[in-house]
């Protein structure tokens, strides 16, 4: 996968898991269509699916930091 394509990933999958958990936009979305049980699981969904979109970022920003990096001194060479 491209570099940017995994930061581009990584930022809005981090930004959807983080508008759904802190915001009761899952809540009245689940109750409007009748799945309003399910509401009490979505922590344990929700949270891991963060904290995956947030690493990702995370290593995809590192990975494209280094790579640019390379890229300059393969260039000089």
């Amino acid at each position: 996968m491209r570099k940017s394509t995994l930061l581009k990933t990584g930022i809005i999958g981090a930004a959807i898991a983080a508008l759904c958990c802190f915001t009761p936009v899952l809540v009245i979305l689940f109750g409007a269509v009748g799945l309003a049980a399910w509401v009490g699981h979505l922590d344990s969904v929700l949270m891991p699916a963060l904290v995956f979109f947030l690493a990702l970022t995370i290593y995809a920003f590192f990975k494209k930091e280094k790579g640019e990096c390379c890229e300059d001194a393969r260039k000089a060479d």
